[in-house]
């Protein structure tokens, strides 16, 4: 087993459901694990000079930094949505031209909701077509900022993620307590693709793309199996051993995520993504079919 005794890992925005996850990892492999955030016991993203200190000889870096869009979207909310994405992009990416010995590579993190609400067919990185909207201008002024950055001596890679399932946070608490409460039936028509990837998968592909030195770009971060919003909610409610899942029709999601302070985008948008370029290269999902994500992440 390699020794990453001395080796760095900087996760930027790294405090929170990945971020944690990550970390963890990463320490019991052996790396060195530093933070950049604003949480103070952790390097600030305005000291400049400890940012260039910690990419300074570093493995890599990932950048999981940006305001929750788990809120709604009046104008404060988009303006610090946008700026926590891309002003943190820039930071990095201004203090890596700083380094002597900068990072090998840096992975950005994005969104699989650059793509457009698709209902007709998969959107792959070569023939997906790029939305409109906010959220979509969010992702592509993101990644902009991103590959703006001319670094020779650090390879770049985005990740479009899908919805991300794990353990004790994410989207998993509120779908569960849902489906608990009785109310785990198909919100909207249920028919809106929901392209997901299990929390290991999603650390496991940063492994694999660290060790394949040919990759750079942008990738689809999902498992290769996306499904309907009416057969997610069936799976859980079979999982979870619970028979009635009333549905939630487009008006209730409205009037609901008004009151609790969130966008049925988030539920309603058909996001259907496949992760070509990963299977292309090789990466096999410890968690390919919703049925296994579940069980792992329900089993406690």
């Amino acid at each position: 087993m390699e020794n990453y005794q001395n080796k760095k890992v900087v996760l930027a925005g790294g405090t929170g459901f990945v971020g944690k996850y990550f970390a963890d990892q990463f320490k019991a492999m052996g790396y060195q694990v530093i933070l950049i955030s604003r949480n103070n016991a952790h390097i600030q993203w305005s000291n400049q000079q400890k940012v260039v200190d910690a990419l300074n000889d570093a493995e890599i870096l990932i950048n999981l930094a940006g305001k929750s869009v788990n809120c709604r979207y009046n104008q404060q909310n988009k303006d610090e949505i946008l700026h926590s994405r891309v002003a943190t992009t820039k930071i990095l990416g201004n203090a890596i031209l700083k380094c002597n010995h900068p990072p090998k590579l840096w992975i950005n993190s994005s969104t699989a909701t650059i793509y457009r609400h698709a209902m007709d067919r998969p959107m792959t990185e070569h023939d997906g077509e790029i939305g409109s909207g906010f959220s979509v201008d969010v992702a592509t002024k993101w990644e902009q900022s991103f590959f703006d950055f001319d670094l020779p001596k650090t390879r770049q890679i985005a990740l479009r993620m899908a919805i991300v399932l794990g353990a004790g946070g994410g989207v998993m608490q509120p779908f569960v307590n849902l489906v608990r409460f009785g109310l785990g039936g198909k919100q909207g028509d249920g028919k809106q693709m929901f392209s997901w990837i299990h929390l290991e998968d999603l650390f496991q592909i940063v492994l694999f793309i660290q060790n394949d030195k040919d990759l750079k770009g942008t990738f689809n971060c999902s498992s290769p199996n996306p499904i309907d919003n009416a057969t997610l909610m069936r799976k859980l409610r079979q999982n979870m051993k619970i028979n009635i899942g009333l549905p939630s029709p487009e008006w209730m999601l409205k009037m609901g995520a008004a009151l609790i302070g969130t966008e049925t985008e988030l539920i309603l948008k058909s996001r259907w993504v496949v992760p070509d370029r990963l299977l292309k290269a090789g990466y096999e999902f410890k968690f390919p079919v919703i049925e296994e994500a579940l069980e792992d992440i329900l089993k406690n």
